[in-house]
């Protein structure tokens, strides 16, 4: 494939420079991709521009994410309606009786829901924001180990979106027989190294054993004199409105949901949509049966938790214009094409994380980007005698990066949405923490490519 050398760079840096001068990021993202689209044809780049943006709302996957994410949202919201959530929040404020209490049961409830990491972000972030508000957590906070417990979590359970894919992408490259790619994954986990380091550092954080830096430390000064939420969070905030039930709010009205969609999304093979689908059905029908809410209720709380997704789902359909033409300037051919000269057999797995976490962080692709790299990689393992678990691990350890630490990736979009956090805030106050798990993986990688 060919590419466009640095220049293919240029977008993704624009992204990156706009957003941290306007704060905003689906407006960094629009000039991002119009600069890609001026670079491949100066004549046609609005053309391309509209022409990408109506590819992508015709791609199966983006609305599969739409109808996920957005019915996702309606099913928080009747959850809200119905007051469950304030009850799951005052029956943990029963057990928890400080900060550090409220930020480890956050995480614990992040390692419990770990079938999807859209479902983990959006159920825990909306769940936990009274009981971490109790103790002044700010939403930055929050925020930070809420995506800490999505993909990096995700990448660890055989049982999860990120495994099914990834498994088959093994079968198909011949790694392992068909039907064999969960029994493949499972050889790769010990060797994930970027979601153990950021899982166990989530606890390290919340009991200061590692303190608040940078804009974190600042944002935590914020919320010691009462300002929780940080400035311009409203347009992406998923809306949590009062119980319109007279009925007293009991516990069942959220966790019964909540585990009919677990339970349909493992039955339906690890499928959100059907999960979602299933739980809302559900949702609706027992309200109904109990007297919380009558069904034009109902359906007036799917319509608005539906729209209350729009701002964040524009976030994400617009990073899918920005890695099309990122994909037409050929982004991730040229970063592997560089390091390849410099790839040795001891530092495989360090240059293949490095690199490809690079890639996923400035492409907000994760998925796309395990597609093309492993065909890639897999090769020169075998060639340099490199464990080829070893190498995998390192593939699928930048995508948990790049999905934690992209301003853009979903994921990240998710989780400030799920907790009313602004989303250049909030990436901004967890970098410090994913450059730390990032290094820490690196060292990791480097030894153990010496050593296995």
């Amino acid at each position: 494939m060919e590419h466009f050398g640095l220049l293919s760079l240029l977008p993704t840096l624009t992204v990156i420079v706009l957003a941290l001068f306007t704060k905003k990021t689906f407006e960094a993202l629009v000039g991002g991709s119009l600069v890609g689209f001026l670079i491949i044809s100066i004549s046609s780049f609005f053309t391309d521009f509209t022409n990408s943006l109506l590819e992508v709302m015709q791609d199966a996957t983006i609305g599969w994410v739409i109808l996920v994410c957005g019915l996702f949202g309606s099913l928080i919201h009747l959850l809200a309606q119905s007051g469950g959530t304030t009850a799951f929040s005052s029956y943990l404020l029963k057990y928890v009786k400080n900060r550090k209490g409220a930020l480890l049961a956050t995480w614990l409830l992040g390692l419990s829901i770990f079938i999807d990491d859209y479902l983990n972000a959006l159920t825990v972030g909306a769940s936990m924001k009274k009981v971490t508000d109790r103790f002044k957590v700010p939403r930055e906070m929050l925020a930070y180990i809420v995506d800490s417990t999505a993909a990096p979590i995700c990448v660890l359970i055989p049982l999860s979106t990120w495994a099914i894919y990834i498994s088959g992408l093994l079968e198909s490259e011949g790694i392992v027989e068909k039907g064999q790619g969960l029994a493949g994954y499972f050889q790769a986990i010990p060797y994930i190294t970027y979601g153990w380091v950021a899982a166990i550092l989530v606890p390290l954080v919340a009991l200061n054993l590692i303190p608040a830096l940078g804009a974190m430390k600042r944002a935590e000064k914020r919320a010691e004199q009462g300002i929780l939420i940080p400035p311009n969070s409203d347009s992406i905030t998923l809306k949590m409105p009062e119980g319109i039930s007279d009925r007293t709010p009991k516990l069942s009205f959220f966790v019964l949901p909540i585990i009919v969609l677990i339970a349909a999304t493992v039955f339906f093979d690890i499928d959100a949509l059907k999960g979602v689908i299933t739980a809302i059905v559900f949702t609706v029908v027992f309200f109904a049966f109990q007297k919380v809410m009558s069904f034009t209720q109902a359906m007036q709380g799917i319509f608005t938790g539906f729209k209350t997704m729009f701002y964040a789902l524009a976030i994400v359909v617009m990073s899918f214009v920005l890695k099309d033409v990122n994909d037409q300037l050929g982004l991730t051919q040229f970063i592997i094409e560089s390091v390849s000269p410099i790839i040795n057999k001891e530092f495989l797995p360090l240059i293949a994380f490095v690199s490809l976490a690079l890639v996923t962080f400035a492409t907000g692709s994760f998925w796309g980007v395990y597609a093309i790299s492993l065909p890639i990689i897999i090769p020169l393992a075998q060639s340099m005698g490199v464990d080829i678990w070893l190498s995998i691990g390192a593939v699928i350890s930048a995508g948990a990066f790049g999905s934690h630490a992209c301003f853009y990736g979903d994921a990240t979009v998710l989780s400030a949405s799920a907790t009313g956090c602004n989303n250049m805030a909030h990436v901004m106050t967890q970098l410090p923490y994913t450059l730390i798990a990032g290094g820490i993986t690196s060292i990791i990688y480097l030894i153990l490519g010496h050593v296995i």
